[in-house]
């Protein structure tokens, strides 16, 4: 464990509930959520084919499992996401070619599998997208090259494929994004390069393809990101090195490239992140230990180094969360098993090392989360089989460690 300026992380270990040998371990924590109250945590654990619940201890951030975690799921459970009022919960299972879906009691934190669940996909899912009415549910399946959706019930929570589903993609779709109007959809295709871009019937929730889609991107590209308001969007291309950035049409939903794009970043760049104003965009890179960061031109979209990039994080940075306000920066460092914290600066987007930075956590750290106050960070370990719980200094960004530790056990 790191401690630098009294500031201590403490790894709280994931509980398992009562299960056969080898089973319900909460092995090989995938992903992360909170729920957007801010009272529960939710992790998918890819080995022991379940879901890990835990309650937020409001004044210090520490996990509590929740009664009769962990809840089982379909075999690989990769992803996980919770709607937008915190009442269901949804997690697509890589293996099974399921989608498993549970409601979220209010008071304990508690899953319970809805009828009808796990709802049949593609094959290989490997992420889930609700829109921001919780209305409808996207699904991108890596196996079958498509996506699935659904129409969400507002009472019961329950899926109803999407008349035309499932929805032709390219080879190897990662995550279906949503335009913040409501209007469009997008999806990287890892393995032909290309973005497919559908226009969302508000009705029914049904994707048409848009005009000249799929429209060109780099080599490896990822998921793509769109700025606060929607004007532009972003495509990591993870074995292109670089970043492409598109001009969004607000009518028909089509990408133009800005000029200059592709934009050079280190090796193997993770996700875009943009900050909440739309001023400045990042990427982790995991081959070359850095950060590359630019300012965003509000006119074109076009992206501008800022002096000082890359910055360094440690070894095998996987992801960047940055706070709801804008003020700093997260990124888990896959190989090292710690959290590289930065300050942001507002007027240059320059990244400044917070003190005792970085900050211990268990092995293989490889995905976070971050409650909707900014009082509190969460990082799922792949390698310890456990969740890293930090409280956010609100003035300096530090880590600060939760007070207990918990032992991963069967009871």
């Amino acid at each position: 464990m790191r401690k630098s300026k009294a500031i201590l992380a403490i790894t709280l270990l994931a509980l398992a509930g009562a299960a056969a040998a080898g089973e319900g371990t909460g092995q090989r924590p995938a992903s992360i959520t909170v729920d957007p109250a801010g009272r529960f945590a939710y992790v998918a654990n890819l080995k022991s084919n379940d879901v890990s619940a835990y309650r937020i201890d409001r004044p210090s951030g520490a996990l509590h499992a929740v009664p009769g975690s962990p809840f089982r799921a379909g075999t690989q459970p990769v992803a996980i996401a919770v709607d937008s009022r915190g009442r269901f919960v949804y997690v697509p299972n890589q293996l099974s070619g399921t989608l498993s879906a549970y409601r979220l009691n209010g008071s304990s934190g508690a899953l319970t599998p809805l009828a009808g669940s796990p709802f049949r996909t593609g094959t290989r899912p490997v992420s889930v997208t609700l829109d921001a009415q919780d209305k409808h549910l996207y699904v991108a399946n890596q196996g079958s090259n498509d996506i699935s959706a659904y129409a969400l019930d507002a009472e019961t929570g329950a899926l109803s494929p999407v008349a035309g589903s499932p929805f032709r993609a390219g080879a190897n779709p990662r995550l279906v994004a949503i335009h913040p109007s409501q209007k469009f959809a997008y999806v990287a295709s890892n393995a032909d390069d290309g973005i497919w871009g559908y226009r969302i019937d508000p009705a029914t929730g049904g994707l048409a393809p848009l005009a000249r889609s799929p429209f060109p991107a780099g080599r490896g590209a990822g998921s793509v990101t769109l700025d606060p308001a929607g004007r532009f969007a972003y495509v990591s291309n993870q074995f292109g090195d670089s970043v492409s950035a598109y001009r969004v049409d607000e009518a028909s939903g089509a990408l133009a490239a800005v000029e200059g794009s592709p934009f050079p970043t280190g090796r193997f760049p993770s996700a875009v992140s943009v900050d909440p104003a739309g001023r400045f965009a990042y990427v982790a890179n995991f081959f070359s230990q850095s950060v590359s960061a630019w300012r965003i031109d509000p006119r074109s979209g076009a992206l501008s180094a800022v002096a000082g990039s890359p910055f360094a994080a440690r070894t095998a940075p996987v992801s960047l969360l940055i706070d709801a306000a804008g003020k700093f920066a997260y990124v888990p460092n896959r190989s090292s098993n710690d959290v590289s914290a930065f300050r942001i600066d507002a007027a240059s987007g320059a990244l400044m090392p917070v003190a005792g930075s970085p900050f211990a956590a268990g092995r293989e750290p490889s995905a976070g989360a971050l409650d909707p106050s900014g009082r509190f960070a969460f990082v799922a370990n792949l390698g310890s089989d456990d969740v890293s719980s930090f409280g956010i200094d609100a003035q300096t960004g530090a880590l600060i460690g939760t007070t207990a530790s918990l032992r991963a056990a069967n009871h």
